[in-house]
């Protein structure tokens, strides 16, 4: 991506208190004895949610400190080659990021899936489904321009973009299909929710891009338009593509450096897998619960040691 961080986190050093040793004496990690773990945010709530969970583990289960780097997908991994960055915990695909920094330059190295399936597409509300039955066709869009149309879309329907710096393929599609829309970009991942919210609760139609894993779907219904089904290489080109995101089984990136000398930190992101319900969780807490990162990281791992435990590695 997701795509996809809610603004105003604070880019934080959480050391664990009454740990036996210095920091120092935590495992070394990022190139140095520092007991400093380097984790990549990027900007949507369910990162967000991952980054939180290894933080706190991080700090309360192996004695380290965490800093938080945020920024785009791909400035992230500029981080590995200035020594910025330790770890990215979900990454989307990015095969020009893979060849350019695992391949090329080989300062990155894959630590395996994190266990979260990704979904991008388009979407509309459910109650435009119930009234416009098939909408999500995407033959028929065409046809149903003038609902979508804002004072920024002009005579054209509005398409919602979140974050322009997310995973993104609609202007292109949009060109290619022949489609009378524009790309209007909402900006975050919370202004996209928030224009979801609105469509849901007052009737408002909208065409929008969104994905999943995200803890939006427990809360309202919406609907996936059926484009171009996707099939390998359809997207090699991507101002040609015309077909529809491929499924992403979601991995982690860290850097050369930080495997070869991150002790348990680097084991234990290694060892990090969990599952799209078990990030909406920790992502809902955050998002409607109003809780801390940090706060909703905690009750997560009081609540499921069984599935954490594993991760932790070996004394």
């Amino acid at each position: 991506m997701r795509v996809r961080l809610l603004a105003g986190v604070l880019t934080i050093a959480l050391a664990m208190t009454g740990c036996s040793g210095s920091s120092e004496n935590a495992g070394g990690p990022g190139g140095g004895a520092s007991g400093t773990v380097r984790l990549a945010v990027n900007p949507w709530i369910g990162y967000e949610a991952s980054a939180a969970v290894v933080e706190y583990l991080l700090v309360h289960q192996l004695g380290y400190k965490v800093e938080r780097v945020e920024s785009g997908e791909a400035d992230s991994w500029k981080g590995f080659e200035s020594g910025k960055v330790d770890a990215i915990l979900e990454n989307w695909a990015h095969p020009e990021l893979k060849k350019e920094y695992i391949d090329d330059k080989k300062v990155a190295i894959t630590a395996g899936e994190d266990g979260n399936k990704g979904v991008i597409g388009w979407y509309v509300p459910e109650w435009m489904v119930k009234q416009y039955p098939d909408i999500t066709d995407y033959h028929k869009l065409a046809g149903y321009k003038n609902l979508f149309q804002t004072a920024k879309s002009g005579n054209l329907g509005q398409f919602l973009a979140g974050d322009p710096t997310y995973v993104t393929n609609d202007e292109a599609l949009i060109k290619n299909l022949n489609l009378p829309f524009k790309v209007v970009y909402a900006g975050s991942e919370d202004a996209l929710i928030k224009a979801a919210q609105d469509a849901d609760k007052n009737k408002k139609p909208l065409l929008m891009y969104f994905y999943e894993p995200q803890w939006l779907f427990s809360q309202l219904k919406l609907v996936k338009i059926n484009l171009p089904p996707y099939a390998i290489g359809c997207d090699a080109k991507p101002d040609k593509v015309a077909c529809d995101y491929p499924p992403y089984l979601l991995d982690k990136i860290v850097s050369k450096k930080f495997a070869a000398e991150g002790g348990k930190a680097y084991e234990l992101i290694k060892n990090f897998v969990w599952t799209n319900d078990d990030q909406n969780a920790v992502a809902y807490d955050m998002a409607v619960g109003k809780l801390t990162a940090q706060a909703a990281a905690q009750k997560w791992v009081e609540q499921n040691k069984i599935v954490w435990q594993d991760w932790i590695p070996a004394a």
